[in-house]
């Protein structure tokens, strides 16, 4: 049978879906209701209801909402003394009286603010064993969703005839959960989702990072190798229960998915047939399943692979790059056609010039990164370079070399040249990579992958530079902390925070390339205008191009080759907007704001008193990228360069210059604001860390009796 991806295997035929949603999910860690993602959960089931699906939702969470009420009513009721005596929990059937009132009053206000109808239905366990009663509900649920009605379904644990129904595993259903897979059946749904506070079913427990998740489950496979963990912490089911209500569901003919109920669209991806959670189906075992290595494989890999080219020697290490420039050259034309497909797709699609300008490969750009590529395999041996030599005492010498940081996880946007760039840097620090392009990009990522892959020899193995495939695989990527080691996002300011705010691994990189450049007053007026120009017009979509000119006060009202620069933006079809005093000198629409990058051919214009003015301003609304001050004052020009806190800062000279090709660096993984580590452009040394290796000849510290520390530099001394 041809290779399947689960999810698509049966999506397109979806037209009746249940859904439940457990404790865990509808309520916070404190036992309260968790409105956020109640709300986002109704928001999910009216979207769908729209596009003509059949939505039925079975929840939990009553027993859990009474029991919170009832608790905060004794407290309310209780006196001092009360207080100070231990006080039996509620009874669990009046909890779920009580709570399932709240619970349906709530779920009926939020659908209602959608214009959403729905109805609660009751049952227990009792009245399945009755035909009529199944016959009568198949009917009833009929009704309801030809008019576009909710049903929500809950077990009616307050008159449930089990001593205790939240222990209680015996009869025909025994927990939401089993319930949910019951209904499936009986209303001949399309569709199960069992929404969980966790991604899907793993190998292991969820919170180890080892753990993979199982995208596919195989009952002849994973039955009996896998060790479920607790219970649910709030509800009574928890993982064990939703795999035997999906592997019961599954069986009967009612494909299953499993995964997180604390993310805002999961729903929606399922039927999108997006690979998310952990697909059940009756078939599955019939499938050859798509091929895809898991994210911490991917890692392990890339780690195992640089380990191998460390241990080549710096003549194996420049032949490899050698070769990879070789390669790129021999497939241009290969890799040229794969771009432009690339280009047209993002064409049809309506994507920004901005974004189509930095995802060309335009003429001569193949020869461009083949060269800068020999460049960097003719640079110093960056690996076991001593940077420190210090003898501790006669006899024990320690050392402070540089050593590669590890493996490298670097996501990107539109930019495929980025790709070869950093490929290259890391061959040349000898570092484990794994790149994530964009999705407009992911023609040219990929015959660019294998042109460079295809180049490395097969000690050291094409795993050393993986590429991920899909989004879906960032999120568990940036949980692997124990593997990966630093984190590179190139792209959009979103991009960047959203990576920094989802994982504990090491991030470097900018958020915004907002670049500025300052006229003084004693500027050079033709210089200014040539700088200006080539700052802003040279590559507009490019991070360091300028995106806010300012100019010193006295220029514009001595005419001081201030208009001449203006109507030469202008000329070149750039787009002006004024701050307050620009836009009135100019006659110019005002800016929105000056903390914007553009990436097109736009800036901002603004006047300022001094260099101190603008040194605060750049301070205030900069993202610390490049800044340039155009001046003769040679006093001026020192205040700027010392006082302005950005990772680069220029004298009479081009923001554009701020790349690691044009600074010498060979190549670049992108450039970095960040105060840690590495700043600016960032090459070869930016990817390295240092370890200290110690020589002696069996001293040992015995508290330091009998050693005398010399602490001599052996470095500058030799």
């Amino acid at each position: 049978m041809d290779s399947v991806d689960p999810t698509r295997a049966f999506v397109n035929r979806v037209k009746r879906i249940v859904v439940k949603v457990g404790t865990a999910v509808v309520t916070r860690g404190d036992g309260r209701l968790a409105l956020g993602r109640l709300g986002a959960l109704c928001e999910q089931l009216k979207d769908i209801n729209s596009q003509g699906y059949e939505v039925i939702l079975v929840t939990s969470g009553a027993v859990g909402l009474g029991r919170q009420r009832l608790r905060y009513r004794r407290l309310a009721n209780s006196s001092f003394a009360d207080l100070q005596n231990p006080q039996n929990d509620f009874d669990g059937k009046a909890c779920a009286a009580v709570g399932q009132s709240s619970l349906m009053a709530l779920y009926d206000t939020m659908f209602s603010q959608l214009d959403v109808t729905s109805s609660q239905l009751l049952v227990t366990d009792s009245v399945f064993r009755d035909e009529a009663f199944r016959k009568q509900l198949s009917e009833t649920v009929k009704s309801l969703l030809k008019l576009r009605v909710v049903p929500i379904f809950n077990e009616n644990d307050a008159v449930s005839t089990r001593k205790a129904p939240y222990e209680d595993s015996s009869g025909i259903f025994w927990d939401n959960d089993s319930l949910a897979g019951l209904l499936a059946l009986e209303l001949k749904a399309d569709l199960l989702v069992l929404l969980s506070d966790v991604e899907g079913l793993y190998d292991g427990p969820p919170t180890d990072p080892k753990s993979k998740l199982i995208h596919t489950y195989v009952k002849e496979i994973h039955h009996g190798e896998i060790t479920f963990g607790d219970k649910s912490r709030v509800g009574r089911g928890g993982m064990t229960a939703k795999v035997n209500a999906a592997v019961c569901a599954a069986y009967g003919g009612i494909p299953v998915v499993i995964t997180s109920g604390y993310a805002t669209d999961n729903i929606k991806k399922v039927l999108r047939g997006d690979r998310i959670g952990t697909v059940f189906h009756q078939d599955a075992h019939l499938w050859t399943l798509v091929k895809e290595e898991g994210a911490r494989d991917l890692a392990v890999s890339a780690r195992e692979s640089s380990r191998q080219l460390r241990a080549l020697g710096s003549k194996d290490r420049r032949k490899i790059l050698l070769d990879v420039a070789d390669a790129l050259v021999a497939n241009e034309g290969q890799i040229i056609a794969e771009n432009e497909a690339d280009i047209a797709v993002a064409q049809e699609n309506g994507y920004e010039k901005a974004l189509i300008s930095r995802l060309a490969l335009k003429p001569g750009k193949i020869a461009a990164l083949a060269m800068s590529i020999r460049k960097l395999a003719d640079m110093e041996e960056p690996i076991g370079r001593v940077l420190q030599k210090t003898e501790l005492a006669e006899g024990l010498v320690l050392e402070k070399v540089s050593c590669p940081l590890g493996v490298l996880l670097v996501v990107f946007e539109s930019r495929p040249d980025a790709l070869v760039q950093i490929a290259s840097l890391a061959i040349q620090s000898r570092n484990g990579l794994l790149l994530k392009g964009g999705k407009e990009a992911k023609r040219s990522n990929a015959i660019l992958h294998k042109v460079i892959t295809s180049a490395i020899p097969e000690n050291v193995g094409g795993k050393l530079i993986g590429l991920v495939n899909t989004r879906d695989e960032i999120p568990d990527l940036l949980k692997l902390d124990d593997v990966i080691d630093l984190v590179i996002p190139r792209g959009s300011n979103k991009l960047v925070s959203q990576i920094k705010e989802s994982t504990k691994i090491p991030v470097l990189g900018h958020a915004d390339g907002i670049c500025h450049v300052y006229i003084d007053k004693s500027a050079n007026k033709d210089m200014a205008k040539r700088i200006v120009l080539d700052a802003k017009t040279d590559y507009p979509a490019a991070c360091n191009a300028m995106e806010t000119l300012l100019v010193h006060k006295d220029l514009v009202i001595d005419d001081g080759g201030f208009k001449q620069i203006i109507s030469g933006l202008q000329g070149l079809g750039v787009t002006l907007y004024g701050g307050p005093k620009a836009s009135t000198v100019l006659n110019i629409p005002e800016t929105s704001s000056f903390n914007h990058e553009y990436s097109s051919l736009a800036c901002s214009v603004e006047i300022v008193d001094d260099v101190t003015a603008a040194i605060n301003h750049i301070h205030e609304h900069g993202s610390a990228h490049t800044d340039c001050i155009v001046t003769e004052d040679h006093e001026v020009a020192e205040t700027f360069l010392s006082q302005v806190d950005s990772a680069a800062i220029f004298h009479n000279a081009s923001t554009r210059f701020c790349d690691g090709a044009r600074f010498g660096l060979g190549a670049e993984v992108g450039i970095s604001t960040s105060r840690i580590h590495a700043r600016g452009p960032v090459g070869v040394e930016g990817l390295l860390t240092t370890r200290w290796i110690l020589r002696g000849n069996g001293q040992v510290v015995d508290s330091d009796r009998g050693v005398k520390y010399t602490h001599k530099d052996l470095l500058t001394s030799t």
